[in-house]
């Protein structure tokens, strides 16, 4: 028995349906699966364990660069003079992020305190930390500011206890020293007599209160309940609002703990996250798509508003009294010293900053912070957060140490905390959220694709078997001509008709 073929083809055209419509639906659920795994995987649970891990231990090389701005005319600053800076470094220090005191809640948060420790990294640095530079002298420049409303004969005992403990308004220091910390007479009288003015009650130095130190007791959503509150903080240090500044939005705990945030986000998203050192929410902005290595991100940074001033960002009114656009006033938050937080070399501040001080060249690429994010996972792939810690410094009667100094905000150091995803879990990435969802797509428009071709040529093939399948059957008939078959019958009619009337017209 002959095959029929052209059911054969049907047979082919419903397989090519069914395969697109098999593409169509992955089409459809392939994406809801890939969420589901997202969220599944990115949940704060220690069942989780790579993404655990990345959170607890921050396992990726994570690194603080350190530049000073060394004064090379501390005389003639003392004169009125413009001040005159070389930047030095960088100085890098390997940094150790380890969450500890892990404790889980019931209502899907979870509370920790992350320590941190900085190790010196000779062959990354263009320097050593015996290494001599001459900064202003935070305990006398930063204090003269602070009395400056005293009393006339209270600041003149200030200036004689700086004499008292040779204290000048510039110190010539090795970076070790400057940075962690180094023995004062001053410092000791201080905390003996006028206990919590300092910072720290042991050597004096810029990062002494921040190695082998916690950044404070945070507690944070799990995503557990709902994955869109991954990462927000719910409370730090008990508080769920700050007091350091004059409006309640100022003083808004906003958005993250700032190492990861929550999945699918969108080019509208921002990255908000609270930053214990600068004692304060900040707010990175959209600004391009890029790729680590074949891994898609968004790369966030700074907008202008950041650290723009009351007078140019009206929000940022409660964070005055300020200056000049392009600085944030910590004093509130560290001592009520006269300190302000900016970008490196004022960079996106008011270029009025840059005429009081020479040797400053700000750019984008050296100086302004950016965070690339996968946005699919919300996980930072590549971090550098540059910041600048500047003195604001001017002549106060009665304290002689201040001579005929300038008013002018002063860059002391700035720093960039940097890491990137690298090794064993940036191919870990690239396979699950590279080649994984790649291998997924081709499957989908593959299917679609197959489904169609299979499709069109079984349609073409069943046409032609249709035709010649009807020939077969005719031919097995005895009829090998169906057109000259149908002219013989009609013509065989007609003479059957003309008999009928010849026999009729001889009746």
């Amino acid at each position: 028995m002959p095959l029929n073929k052209p059911k054969i083809a049907i047979g082919f055209i419903v397989a090519g349906a069914l395969t697109v419509v098999s593409g169509i639906v992955m089409l459809f659920v392939g994406p809801m699966v890939m969420k589901d795994q997202v969220i599944k995987n990115t949940v704060i649970d220690p069942k989780n364990s790579m993404s655990y891990t990345m959170w607890k231990d921050v396992p990726v090389p994570f690194f603080m660069s350190v530049y000073f701005f060394n004064v090379l005319n501390p005389q003639e600053v003392l004169r009125g003079e413009k001040p005159m800076v070389e930047q030095k470094g960088p100085f890098v220090y390997r940094k150790r992020i380890q969450k500890d005191n892990i404790t889980f809640h019931d209502n899907g948060t979870v509370s920790y305190r992350e320590y941190r420790r900085y190790y010196f990294e000779p062959t990354m640095s263009s320097g050593t930390e015996a290494d001599v530079v001459t900064i202003p002298n935070m305990l006398v420049l930063g204090a003269a500011v602070m009395m400056e409303k005293l009393p006339y004969a209270v600041r003149l005992m200030i200036s004689a206890s700086f004499k008292t403990f040779k204290e000048g308004p510039f110190l010539s220091k090795t970076v070790g020293e400057l940075m962690w910390g180094y023995d004062s007479g001053l410092v000791d009288f201080l905390n003996k007599w006028l206990p919590g003015m300092l910072p720290s009650t042991g050597k004096f130095g810029l990062f002494a209160e921040f190695n082998n130190s916690n950044t404070g007791l945070f507690t944070i959503f799990t995503g557990k309940d709902d994955i869109r509150k991954i990462h927000k903080v719910d409370s730090w240090n008990g508080l769920t609002e700050l007091n350091y500044w004059k409006t309640p939005q100022c003083n808004m705990i906003n958005g993250t703990a700032g190492q990861m945030w929550p999945p699918f986000m969108t080019r509208e998203s921002t990255l908000p996250f609270y930053s214990p050192d600068a004692c304060r929410s900040m707010e990175l902005v959209y600004q391009r798509d890029g790729k680590l290595q074949g891994i898609p991100l968004y790369r966030y940074v700074a907008p202008k508003t950041l650290f723009a001033n009351g007078t140019d960002y009206t929000p940022n009114q409660g964070f005055c009294p300020c200056r000049q656009s392009g600085l944030l006033n910590v004093s509130s938050c560290r001592h009520n010293s006269p300190v302000f937080i900016s970008h490196p070399h004022f960079f996106n501040a008011d270029p009025v900053l840059l005429d009081f001080v020479q040797g400053l060249n700000p750019t984008e690429e050296k100086h302004g912070l950016f965070i690339d994010i996968h946005p699919m996972t919300g996980v930072p792939l590549n971090v550098s957060i540059r910041l600048q810690l500047n003195l604001y410094m001017k002549t106060v009667s009665g304290i002689t140490e201040t001579g005929k100094i300038s008013e002018v905000v002063m860059p002391m150091i700035w720093f960039e905390e940097s890491g990137y995803i690298d090794g064993p879990i940036l191919k870990t990435f690239h396979t699950n959220l590279v080649i994984l969802p790649a291998v997924m797509e081709f499957m989908q428009y593959g299917f679609i694709a197959l489904g169609v071709a299979t499709i069109i040529i079984a349609s073409l093939m069943h046409h032609k078997f249709k035709r010649a399948w009807t020939n077969v059957k005719m031919t097995s008939t005895g009829v090998d001509n169906p057109g000259a078959s149908f002219n013989e019958w009609a013509k065989g009619g007609e003479e059957k008709k003309d008999k009928c009337d010849i026999n009729n017209s001889d009746k």
